[in-house]
């Protein structure tokens, strides 16, 4: 159940953010500019690369490794084929997970490493099979980590992983927390632009964090929940099934961060799919059990004692609209069609990485409401 009230308490939340969840994702825009300064201290800026990686291989732990994967196939998958190494092991510890590379893996690839702890030794394996193939390998990293020891010992390049202000650089980060990401995505950003995979110079990044600071305002535990959008959708998905339907590359890598997120920080299920195919996969959903109207018991019983039942809701989810055709009007005619509410969310102007990072905040913002506030 959600505590509503607790919403419009800025107080009372704080105190009940035992987590610091609230802080972290207010404090995103900060993170960036953290980040960045460690990329350009760490020298990416002066990287001279003799042309565009082949592909660009992925590893790391956690849901923050899985988003920031995530969102560089968004990005620059385009320019360049990009892999996730999926991790092996009997427990999801960091002393038991693997990774290797592929076959094919050389001197004309990259790899990065992404992880908010630091200590796998799976990870510094990889980096030096990495080295003995000549691929070139960037990690980011927590400071003086095991791991950010041994891609400096194989000559690779280790951006130290920014924590918040209110953070000392070792405090620990939750994989999920919503700074964890941007602490991890952003210098790769950074590197990308460098390697010419994709376009973020300085000041991109900087409206990226400009436009994570006035989200955060927007979103912040002082703002009513009438006018704050993140605070609206936490209360709109109290005792649902999120379907996160998506379109466009950005918002389906959002998407799917969100479902992510909002399974391990608040232990609420959500399914995520891209439009057009999310309405044949999800479109049974609507007209079963999980129907706004569904309860297969009888209607005259006493129901003052019995929880709610989990009912769907959509999450409509879109990049800025730029022409062309839309899924999204037979999107809310599903829905609409099965008395299935419907929340939309939709970026205001700006570039791609802008849009991107507005969706991500407002999603994080909503995670961390119904976490704090479910009882």
């Amino acid at each position: 159940m959600l505590d509503e009230s607790l919403l419009d308490a800025p107080e009372a939340l704080a105190r009940a953010d035992r987590r610091g969840l609230l802080r972290g994702a207010a404090e995103a825009g900060a993170r960036v500019r953290t980040a960045a300064r460690h990329a350009a201290e760490a020298g990416i800026a002066e990287l001279k690369p003799e042309g565009r990686p082949r592909s660009v291989l992925i590893a790391g732990p956690g849901t923050a490794a899985a988003g920031v994967a995530d969102l560089i196939t968004a990005l620059a998958g385009a320019s360049a084929p990009v892999t996730r190494l999926e991790s092996t092991g009997v427990a999801p510890a960091a002393g038991a997970l693997r990774w290797s590379l592929p076959g094919w893996a050389g001197s004309v690839d990259l790899l990065l490493i992404t992880t908010t702890d630091g200590t796998e030794p799976g990870l510094a394996v990889l980096a030096e099979q990495a080295y003995r193939r000549g691929c070139n390998v960037v990690a980011v990293a927590p400071q003086r980590s095991p791991l950010a020891e041994a891609v400096d010992g194989v000559h690779g390049l280790v951006v130290p992983m920014a924590s918040a202000p209110f953070e000392p650089d070792e405090a620990e980060m939750s994989a999920a927390s919503p700074g964890a990401l941007w602490s991890l995505f952003t210098p790769l950003l950074a590197l990308l632009d460098r390697v010419g995979l994709l376009s973020a110079p300085p000041e991109t990044i900087e409206k990226v964090a400009a436009r994570l600071d006035r989200t955060a305002e927007r979103c912040g535990p002082a703002i009513a929940t009438y006018s704050n959008p993140a605070k609206t959708l936490a209360s709109e998905l109290a005792e649902s099934l999120p379907l996160i339907w998506t379109e466009g590359a950005g918002a389906a890598s959002a998407g799917r961060r969100f479902a992510a997120v909002l399974s391990e920080l608040s232990g609420h299920p959500a399914l995520a799919a891209e439009l057009p195919e999310a309405l044949p996969a999800h479109g049974v959903l609507l007209a079963g059990s999980l129907a706004a109207g569904a309860d297969p018991d009888d209607f005259f019983r006493d129901r003052v004692e019995e929880p709610e039942h989990l009912h769907a809701r959509v999450v409509l989810l879109r990049d800025r609209p730029v022409g062309g055709l839309s899924a999204a009007p037979a999107a809310r005619e599903l829905a609409l069609s099965h008395d299935t509410p419907i929340s939309e969310l939709e970026p205001e102007e700006g570039n791609e990485l802008e849009c991107l990072a507005e969706l991500l905040a407002i999603t994080d913002f909503a995670t961390v409401y119904l976490t704090i506030a479910s009882t």
